[in-house]
Parts: structure tokens; C-alpha cells; sequence
């Protein structure tokens, strides 16, 4: 890991000035109007972004573009495309230096980009199952008639009490091969099956840690959202199918869209869930931007891939606004 990495000079500097520009606003702010503005109350906030959001993303930016020595340069976005890019550099160079022809050494890898459409895909998975499993569980929670429905609010935040890496190291008991499920079916005279170290594995680990995050903003919409107009529905000759589908589907899409996005963005980038369901067998994004960072000690090439990442999701979500950009709902009737 290298040791030699520290902020360079200018970072400190846009902090200073950071710093002094947020108090000078403050003081000019409390001047003009001849009190403290109610809008000062989130300047702690405010302050609390740039320091810990704005700068990062920078710095990120920063060592994306440059090479260990601070100098501009877009190889660590060719590294992403071609996994031996350097390699394939030095195979070049030296067969330029030697006269022979190593063009047939050459060959772009593509451990990168695959791990980044096995991520999506494994995203994509996940968000649909959560959203299949969730939003039935969520109706039901949040029917009226429900006496039930407060009891499984409970049910769905206790686990969430506990810490989220021990609620995935749990599933190692149910599912290794000396674990609960396999010890079951020895019992009963079955076969022992392979659980753990599997895709299906990391993708039931995501689907049980993220579900809450789907579950909870279709919860709230759906529970306060006017009855009235189930009731209108039915009086206008819609069956229950039709009132759900006309009615009560279009109004919950705003909490659709905010748990599909509390869902699919971290399932891309979860990296814990893979390490201990997959057994280092199953790799994530996130996986591979850790290995950049703690593994290697590539920050520039780690940071390349952060910022790919964020990109990611920025044209996630815009797309995702697109689809009910008010927030209103009404996009399926």
C-alpha cells in the first residue's frame, strides 16, 4: 500500500478558503438583516457538505485525472476499459525497443467493465426482487383494515437495530455446509447442497439488507394516501385488480421510485456482502474499487473508478426523475 499520499497543496487551500467564505457569509448574513436568518439554521449543514461531500468528490476527481506523480492524464479510464493497458504498454515499448512485432501479446482485458455489468446486473436483480417481495408487504401494512399492519412495521425495523455486517455474517449459520439448512436436510436423508460461495447466495444477502429500504417509502405513501379514492373506484364499477392498478399504483410511484433508488444504488456498490456470502468468489464493483484503494494502493486508478461510479448513478437517478419528475405520481394509469 503506498504510504505517500497526501492531500496536495491546493486542497488545503480551497479548505482555508472554504472555511472563510462560509464565515463571511454568515457574519455578512447576520448584518443585512439585523439578526440571524432562519436559512442559518442549515448552514451547519451546508458546512457539513462541503467538507465531507464536495471536497472528497474533488479530491476523487483530482487523482482520477492525474498519475502518481500529479501529472494530467486519462489512463486510469483506459485502465477501466483495458484491465492490461499498462502491461500491454511495456509489452509495446519493449517490442519497439527490440525491433520484433509484439502485437500478438496484446490483448485487452475486460475484468473491469464484466465486473461492472455483473454489479448492474446482480443491482438489477436485487431491486426486482425487493420491489416484487416489497410492495405486496408494504399494501398489506398499510391497509387500513389490517390489525396486523403495525405489528410487521415492528417486525421490519428490528432487524435493522442490528448492525448491518453481522446481520449478513448471521447467514453464514443457515447456509455453510455444516449450517442449519444443510444439517436440516441431512435430517431428513437429503443431500447436502452448496449455499454458500455462490451468486445466489450474495444476491439473497443483498435482497434480505436492502428489502427494508424498499418496503418503507411505499409504506409511507401508500398509508397516507385518501382512501376516498379507493372507495370513489369501487363505487364507479372498478374491481379490486382496477382500483389497484388505476388507482392506487399510480399514486405510490413516487415511493416506488425513491425505494428502487434506496435499493439498486447500493446494491452496486455493496462490496461486504459479496467478501462474505461469495467467499471472495463473486466480485462486485465495489469489491474491485476497495482492492484499487486498500489492495493495490492505486488511488488514481481506484479514484477513476469512484468517479465512474458516481456517474453511474447520477444517470440513474436522472433517469428515475424522469420517469415522475414531480413527484406525484400517475404514470401508470
Amino acid at each position: 500500500m503506498r504510504s505517500d499520499m497526501t492531500l496536495p497543496s491546493w486542497a488545503w487551500i480551497v479548505m482555508v478558503a472554504g472555511l472563510v467564505a462560509f464565515v463571511t457569509m454568515i457574519v455578512v448574513s447576520i448584518r443585512r438583516h439585523q439578526g440571524v436568518k432562519r436559512s442559518l439554521f442549515a448552514s451547519p449543514y451546508a458546512l457539513w457538505m462541503i467538507i465531507f461531500t464536495v471536497l472528497p468528490v474533488i479530491l476523487i476527481s483530482y487523482y482520477a485525472f492525474t498519475d502518481v506523480n500529479g501529472a494530467f492524464t486519462l489512463d486510469n479510464f483506459k485502465n477501466f476499459w483495458d484491465s492490461h493497458y499498462e502491461m500491454n504498454k511495456v509489452i509495446a515499448a519493449e517490442g519497439e525497443r527490440l525491433g520484433v512485432d509484439y502485437s500478438a501479446y496484446i490483448q485487452r482485458g475486460s475484468v473491469n467493465v464484466d465486473t461492472l455489468v455483473y454489479s448492474l446486473w446482480m443491482a438489477f436483480k436485487c431491486t426486482l426482487i425487493c420491489l416484487i417481495v416489497g410492495y405486496p408487504a408494504a399494501l398489506f401494512m398499510a391497509d387500513r383494515h389490517m390489525k396486523l399492519g403495525s405489528t410487521l412495521v415492528v417486525l421490519f425495523i428490528i432487524p435493522m437495530w442490528m448492525n448491518f455486517l453481522l446481520r449478513t455474517v448471521a447467514w453464514m449459520s443457515l447456509l455453510e455446509d455444516s449450517g442449519l439448512i444443510n444439517n436440516f436436510l441431512r435430517w431428513l436423508g437429503l443431500d447436502s447442497v452448496q449455499l454458500m460461495y455462490t451468486s445466489n447466495a450474495v444476491l439473497l444477502g443483498m435482497v434480505y439488507n436492502f428489502l427494508p429500504f424498499m418496503v418503507f417509502p411505499i409504506y409511507t405513501v401508500l398509508s397516507k394516501m385518501d382512501y376516498r379514492l379507493t372507495e370513489a373506484s369501487a363505487d364507479l364499477g372498478c374491481n379490486s385488480f382496477q382500483t389497484l392498478y388505476k388507482v392506487t399504483m399510480p399514486l405510490s410511484l413516487p415511493g416506488v421510485i425513491s425505494g428502487i433508488t434506496m435499493v439498486f444504488m447500493p446494491s452496486v456498490t455493496t462490496f461486504f456482502i459479496p467478501r462474505v456470502l461469495g467467499g471472495g468468489y463473486t466480485m462486485m464493483f465495489g469489491d474491485l474499487i476497495e482492492a484499487k484503494f486498500l489492495t493495490e494502493g492505486n488511488w488514481n486508478a481506484g479514484s477513476a473508478l469512484s468517479l465512474l461510479m458516481m456517474l453511474l448513478i447520477l444517470v440513474s437517478l436522472s433517469i428515475l426523475r424522469k420517469v415522475d419528475p414531480n413527484g406525484e405520481g400517475g404514470g401508470l394509469a
